[in-house]
């Protein structure tokens, strides 16, 4: 599943790709007292990545809730207690991929600085998460830098007590908790946790131009593009689009049909290729009789220089 490993090794050399402006696409929706914008994001950015611009901060300043795919707790005891406890009894992690990919896979191993012994006695799709975090660290690359990280502050309350008092009240929701997002991993079978697992192991020959090719997609709101970018991806197997994409997209799409009956506007942020394809939201809202409008891009901001040592 090379999408995981894509969205970890190639988040450094990304300014190359990025535009000189940034339009990313926005959708909305409503009724006569619901406005719902959709927003679809890159979890993780280069750092000073600027990507807002009018469309979208008129929409994020008239909305009184901002919903994401899940909020993190930022407490590291909370998150730990999220992940099963060591078992001894697991077979060792290398001996978890194909033996025609065990030299390269430990030498990702190596480079990660993980311990093998400690990965052995996790199951297969936390292994394959510890990881993902190694190879954005060593890339200097954290997920606060992402569009997440981006729009939450916006949300939250502000600390001048004379401001809050005047301020419309705001609040930042979730469509999934940690724990549901951790499960549809945790669910799947050996076989395919095993596949996430040895996709690390793959050549990274490639990994940098198409993550570079998805970024440069979204920031120019060319939702085909990433569709594309998605169904090309042969690592993601006719079941895990069905239970990675097309059950969330369901899900969502019913929620964000019953939260019409609820007045307000609502900022709706998830991952990009949930908005893109046959399979997206809007697609789905569709099929509901629902119909979503893009909102004209016209983009106002330029992309700010950045530099790297690599």
């Amino acid at each position: 599943m090379r999408f995981l490993r894509r969205a970890a090794t190639a988040l450094l050399a990304l300014l190359i790709a990025a535009p000189a402006t940034a339009a990313p696409a926005l959708w909305k929706f409503g009724d006569a007292d619901t406005t719902i914008y959709l927003f679809g994001t890159i979890h993780a950015l280069p750092p000073g990545y600027a990507w807002q611009d009018a469309r979208i901060e008129t929409a994020m300043a008239a909305s009184d809730t901002l919903v994401i795919e899940t909020v993190i707790d930022k407490d590291p005891q909370a998150i730990a207690r999220l992940f099963p406890p060591p078992d001894p009894s697991l077979p060792p992690i290398v001996e978890r991929v194909p033996e025609k990919s065990r030299p390269a896979f430990e030498a990702v191993l190596k480079k990660s600085g993980l311990d093998p012994a400690t990965l052995s006695r996790m199951p297969t799709w936390q292994a394959s998460f510890m990881l993902m975090g190694a190879m954005m660290n060593d890339l200097g690359i954290q997920r606060d830098a992402g569009v997440e990280g981006g729009l939450m502050p916006a949300f939250a309350p502000s600390p001048d007590a004379k401001d809050a008092k005047n301020a419309k009240p705001r609040k930042v929701e979730a469509l999934e908790t940690a724990s549901e997002q951790l499960a549809l991993f945790a669910n799947l079978s050996e076989a395919d946790q095993r596949e996430m697992l040895a996709s690390f192991a793959d050549g990274e020959g490639d990994a940098k131009s198409d993550y570079a090719k998805l970024l440069s997609a979204w920031a120019s709101g060319d939702d085909a593009a990433i569709a594309k970018a998605f169904a090309d991806d042969k690592d993601l197997t006719p079941h895990l689009r069905e239970i990675l994409l097309r059950k969330r997209n369901a899900n969502w799409a019913e929620w964000l049909k019953a939260r019409l009956a609820t007045p307000g506007t609502v900022f709706v942020a998830v991952g990009a290729g949930h908005l893109a394809g046959p399979l997206s939201v809007q697609a789905m809202l569709a099929a509901e009789g629902i119909t979503v409008e893009r909102v004209e891009n016209q983009p106002v901001r330029k992309q700010r220089a950045a530099h790297h040592d690599g």
